[in-house]
């Protein structure tokens, strides 16, 4: 399974994005004003009805070895809430999702999205309950909804250069995204496919601090596009390629702690970024477990455990990082400040994606 946000499958999404105004649902649970302390975590959900539901259903698009993890790491802190979960990836989940709906079929209570498109499609849906989670003042006004508690980022999926030091000497390495361009990374640079939402953020932001000049330049040194990060980085670490542009830092992590001949670059302009978003689903036959999920998940006893699952970084302040990882505090991020105008230049990064990576 691809743990990078994905765009593939969001033509239709997209038309509806731009210029929306998100509606509020009738049906909202704000909080409370005097939250239940639990071992780590604070909540507002009504155990006893969340034990008495006995259940939990998760949409997500981890991989199934993750999820399994996520799952068995709440049942441990709730032992009386049964766990289950889909996964699909983010496109074919978000299609079984409004096929469900369109149903009124209703089985998932909480919903895991790596596509910021598809959260603000949701959300303009009235798909999600509105539910603050007291959890919810560690994390950013920029890592929640608006208003907040439709959805929240629950990881930080960013991207950087990484390469193979039995290849390349970390003096004559990279320090930055322009020097990426060197005419020495010719034929053995490779990239994701234009499926890639943190391809199509990268492109986005390096198209702002550089103009198309830069991509242009990367034309010309005719770079490989890769569904899946496993394949970016199984090339490199076998010496195909001698450079991965946009490597996402996680999947360094997990092959750094295999032992294998890889390093990583922080270019001085940051790290691209794209977020997982985490948000209670309306009509969710398990509202109270729902919400008391999101309570645990949003801790820092939820984000440790699930950053050790997945060695993705937590948006909440002042959470650890992953193992083998640095502090969010030390990491520089490029993200788009508006994600609907990101959105609306998709198809403008399909097709000049696809010239870049030879894809006609």
């Amino acid at each position: 399974m691809i743990q990078t946000c994905r765009i593939g499958a969001i033509a239709l999404a997209i038309s509806m994005i731009v210029g929306w105004a998100v509606a509020t649902p009738a049906a909202a649970q704000s909080g409370c004003a005097d939250p239940k302390q639990m071992d780590g975590f604070k909540t507002c959900a009504d155990v006893a009805k969340a034990e008495q539901e006995g259940g939990l259903v998760l949409y997500l698009p981890d991989p199934e070895e993750n999820s399994a993890k996520l799952m068995d790491a709440f049942h441990h802190v709730s032992p009386k809430i049964a766990t289950n979960y889909i996964r699909l990836q983010t496109g074919a989940l978000y299609q079984k999702l409004m096929t469900e709906r369109r149903a009124k079929v209703y089985q998932v209570d909480v919903l895991m999205l790596t596509d910021i498109g598809f959260a603000l499609d949701f959300q303009k849906r009235d798909g999600y309950l509105q539910y603050v989670s007291p959890e919810m003042t560690g994390y950013k006004s920029d890592y929640k909804s608006s208003p907040e508690g439709y959805w929240t980022w629950g990881s930080f999926i960013m991207a950087g250069l990484a390469y193979n030091p039995k290849l390349l000497k970390p003096e004559d390495a990279p320090k930055s995204w322009k020097d990426a361009l060197d005419p020495k990374y010719s034929g053995s640079i490779s990239t994701k496919t234009s499926t890639s939402g943190l391809q199509a953020v990268t492109w986005y932001e390096l198209r702002a601090l550089y103009g198309d000049e830069y991509f242009q330049k990367l034309t010309e040194l005719k770079p490989r596009g890769f569904d899946s990060y496993v394949q970016q980085f199984d090339r490199m670490i076998s010496g195909q390629d001698m450079l991965a542009h946009t490597a996402q830092y996680s999947a360094y992590l997990l092959a750094k702690a295999k032992g294998a001949p890889v390093e990583f670059v922080f270019p001085e302009e940051g790290l691209t970024l794209t977020p997982g978003t985490f948000g209670v689903v309306a009509e969710a036959p398990h509202p109270n477990a729902a919400q008391l999920f999101m309570d645990w998940f949003l801790s820092v006893p939820g984000q440790k455990a699930y950053d050790e699952i997945t060695s993705l970084n937590s948006p909440r302040t002042g959470a650890p990082p992953p193992p083998g990882g640095i502090p969010m505090e030390k990491i520089k991020l490029l993200y788009p400040n508006d994600w609907q105008a990101f959105l609306a230049t998709h198809d403008q990064f399909v097709k000049a994606w696809s010239k870049i990576t030879g894809v006609r």
